[in-house]
């Protein structure tokens, strides 16, 4: 199995300067240690990418300076000693990881907060993070399992899809917190589509391709993507795309922050069928 395909990518607007760059954080759990990749793209700028290679997050626990762009460097800080993980490459709980730009915290993940503000030796943000976008890989065989949260103050949503591809007449079915939201039949049909539905009374549009789970088993993985806020992107042009950390190179992934881009969110889910 390829690295990218056990990773989480998570994908958080920050301000730097005045600027809101994108900054993308995965999380990679292999056999022998975890790796972390940043990926910031400002406006008008080409994107720059850093890896925090395995062996430095092997010692759990350090601090690193980043040149991230023309005259701009990010101090790293994080410490996983106590970190818990489920299945996830994502820790649950116990850890903390900084981003840390002109004695001033952009960026701040886990629930240790009092100790990387006390690490980084920095000042609390003068504006919000948040994330856009969460993208992971799942696993099964019929069925198909994740948790998603809508916004920084939503509750965590248990979300279930079931499909048959093998039957006479295949059919597709997603739930979320045990309540079917979508089914579709006649799915040699409509393998591709998207529905409106309600989560917490706010609309989320759900897509879904599931052509390789029907057309393709030589690459028996599926597309969906729940999204909040749909922005000006064709569906057909992401779902095409295998790749997990291709989308956010898309040409409004760095784009300028708006005042609705705080209510956008997506969730997009590779669903690998395993035999």
């Amino acid at each position: 199995m390829r690295m990218a395909d056990n990773a989480v990518a998570c994908l958080y607007r920050i301000k730097i300067r005045g600027t809101f760059p994108v900054v993308t954080v995965t999380w990679c759990k292999s056999l022998v240690c975890l790796a972390i990749s940043l990926n910031m793209q400002e406006e008008k700028s080409a994107p720059c990418k850093t890896d925090m290679k395995p062996w430095i997050l092997s010692k759990k626990k350090g601090w690193k300076s980043l040149e991230v762009g023309l005259n701009t460097k990010l101090d790293v800080y994080w410490d996983f000693t106590a970190a818990k993980y489920d299945s996830n490459p994502e820790p649950l709980e116990g850890f903390f990881l900084a981003l840390v730009h002109d004695n001033e915290i952009v960026l701040l993940l886990g629930d240790m907060k009092e100790e990387a503000y006390s690490k980084a030796q920095a000042k609390t943000p003068a504006a919000d993070n948040y994330m856009i976008s969460r993208k992971e890989h799942i696993f099964g065989r019929r069925h198909y399992a994740a948790k998603v949260q809508f916004g920084e103050r939503g509750r965590t949503h248990d979300i279930l899809i079931e499909c048959n591809a093998r039957g006479k007449e295949p059919r597709l079915s997603v739930k979320v917190d045990k309540q079917i939201v979508v089914q579709v039949k006649r799915l040699m049909w409509k393998f591709r589509g998207n529905q409106t539905i309600l989560v917490d009374g706010y609309p989320v549009e759900l897509f879904w391709d599931v052509h390789n789970w029907l057309f393709s088993p030589s690459d028996c993985h599926a597309v969906f993507m729940f999204q909040t806020s749909l922005p000006d992107r064709s569906w057909s042009s992401l779902a095409s795309s295998t790749s997990l950390f291709q989308w956010h190179h898309t040409p409004n992934s760095s784009s300028s922050v708006k005042e609705t881009d705080n209510n956008r969110f997506s969730l997009l889910l590779y669903a690998w069928k395993v035999d």
